[in-house]
């Protein structure tokens, strides 16, 4: 809940109760209640926090606790988290139904996989290739502009 996301996401941005206090104008007691469960925040300071964290009002109130790692952070904003999946034997992976209704993925959409050190992405082929296409003439604009 509130309390638990409010500690993750104080330690990770490195931020004291006190800092944190002073950033949205409370008093130091006052957030230190927040966290202990004692108190909660009001709407104006849970926009407050949500701002200062990037993430958004509604997932700082929530908690999503993962088997094996327990509590994880909220995610900033526009981005999700959307679960775990396994990988097949032959490498296929099933995407969660959530993912596929949100970005209309269905039997035969293509789509970029994309990594870099930690981890891999997909990203609806079109899109990446529209990406490309206004990166590409940006780039030539400026090389023939210069």
């Amino acid at each position: 809940m509130l309390k638990e996301n409010l500690m993750i996401l104080r330690n990770i941005h490195g931020f004291s109760q006190e800092q944190v206090a002073e950033k949205i104008g409370i008093s130091r007691q006052a957030y230190a209640k927040w966290e202990s469960g004692a108190t909660v925040p009001d709407i104006v300071k849970c926009a407050a926090l949500a701002s200062l964290y990037g993430v958004t009002v509604d997932s700082l109130l929530k908690t999503e606790k993962v088997e094996g790692i327990g509590t994880i952070p909220p995610a900033e904003n526009g981005r999700n988290i959307w679960g775990f999946v396994l990988v097949g034997e032959r490498g296929q992976i099933v995407i969660p139904k959530a993912v596929r209704e949100k970005f209309a993925l269905s039997g035969g959409r293509r789509l970029v996989v994309l990594s870099d050190e930690d981890g891999i992405a997909l990203i609806p082929a079109e899109l990446f290739e529209e990406k490309m296409r206004r990166a590409l003439a940006f780039a030539s604009v400026r090389i023939d502009g210069e």
